[in-house]
């Protein structure tokens, strides 16, 4: 009688979590596609029965999370499919930034459109965490407000700090804005994800560019971090700190560095050393990536932040020591770009996190949006 019992009350948990992988399955099929592939082509792709795929796509759609396309006109035998996107009427991700010299919000809709942008200049270092958090929930407030005024509704918010970051969202210490230990509460209203700028902003660039699966980006702000995607995936290191670039050292008896070293990187390629002197800027940044491409064999490196626009002076400085220092470099040259997003990527990877938190859970987000 018990093991009967017992049986029961498990098989609506496993038809469940079957419906959940299966819901996941197909959104992300659809996210992934090149094209915009049709019911028919996302079961081929899957391996799901056509009835089951139908079935999730009718679920996908009423919780606004996929849209059907009109089939274009065909000339052969046969009905046109109809082909699926993701809805940019679906919900979205509030992107956060805060760096040394600004803090910034952005509203990114699921199919990866830009709604709302908002960006404070201001130097946050004169700023106490409190304070500096206190007016970027201002900031994210009014974006939020930005996105519901038009029916838009936010899935989560996420981050970008110049630190390293704890699993649970502590900054344990970002040494550019003298925070250290600094606990980030809710935003706007919302649950915050906290995570390193450069790493969201490698993802953002990920999704972006669609084609390198691995590569070094390089975020140049008054400080300097980097985020390291390898297949596809971010590699954060074994306690997720990974990408401290900017605290390698270029000039062992060098400049001193608010790290307590000498000859780091960021003294000689931060943003303010850039305006200074480009050409040494670039020499180090040169020296410091040919150690990274060395040591990962990585044939792409990004330059973003506030390297982006300075890709036209900084480029040639970088590639002549890449030239001389990589031992690959006769076999196969480095790839150096600046990145797609711009100065943008943190806060469009951090909006980015959070639409996938969506993608890898829809079936969290349709029972959410049915308890509204």
């Amino acid at each position: 009688m018990n093991g009967r019992i017992l049986s029961a009350s498990r098989a609506p948990v496993r038809q469940s979590s079957v419906r959940a992988h299966n819901l996941a399955l197909v959104l992300q099929t659809v996210a992934n596609s090149a094209d915009r592939p049709s019911r028919a082509a996302i079961a081929g792709l899957t391996g799901l029965t056509r009835a089951t795929v139908s079935a999730l796509v009718d679920d996908l759609i009423a919780g606004g999370l996929l849209t059907e396309l009109e089939p274009a006109p065909r000339t052969g035998a046969g009905r046109p499919a109809a082909g699926l996107a993701l809805s940019p009427d679906g919900p979205a991700g509030l992107g956060l930034e805060i760096n040394v010299d600004y803090q910034a919000a952005c509203v990114v809709d699921l199919a990866g459109v830009v709604r709302h942008r908002f960006v404070a200049r201001g130097d946050q270092r004169l700023l106490t965490p409190t304070a500096a958090l206190a007016a970027l929930d201002a900031l994210a407030t009014e974006a939020r407000a930005a996105a519901e005024a038009e029916g838009t509704v936010l899935a989560g918010a996420a981050l970008a700090v110049p630190g390293l970051v704890a699993p649970g969202g502590l900054v344990r210490v970002a040494p550019n804005l003298g925070w250290q230990e600094v606990r980030v509460p809710p935003l706007a209203g919302l649950p915050v994800t906290v995570d390193n700028e450069a790493n969201l902003a490698a993802l953002g660039e990920l999704r972006a560019d669609g084609g390198e699966p691995s590569f070094v980006y390089v975020s140049g702000e008054i400080g300097i971090g980097a985020g390291i995607v390898l297949d596809g995936a971010l590699y954060r290191g074994g306690r997720g700190w990974s990408g401290e670039i900017g605290h390698v050292t270029v000039y062992p008896d060098g400049r001193p560095c608010r790290c307590g070293a000498n000859g780091c990187l960021e003294q000689y390629a931060g943003q303010e050393a850039v305006a200074a002197d480009p050409e040494l800027a670039a020499a180090a940044l040169g020296i410091a990536l040919s150690a990274v491409v060395n040591l990962l064999d990585l044939g792409v490196i990004v330059l973003g932040g506030g390297y982006a626009p300075e890709f036209a002076r900084l480029h040639e400085g970088i590639e002549i020591e890449l030239r001389r220092r990589v031992l690959t470099a006769g076999l196969a040259p480095v790839t150096l770009r600046p990145a797609a997003l711009g100065a943008d990527a943190a806060m469009r990877g951090a909006a980015d996190a959070v639409l996938r938190g969506v993608q890898q859970d829809p079936a969290a987000w349709l029972a959410r949006a049915q308890a509204v």
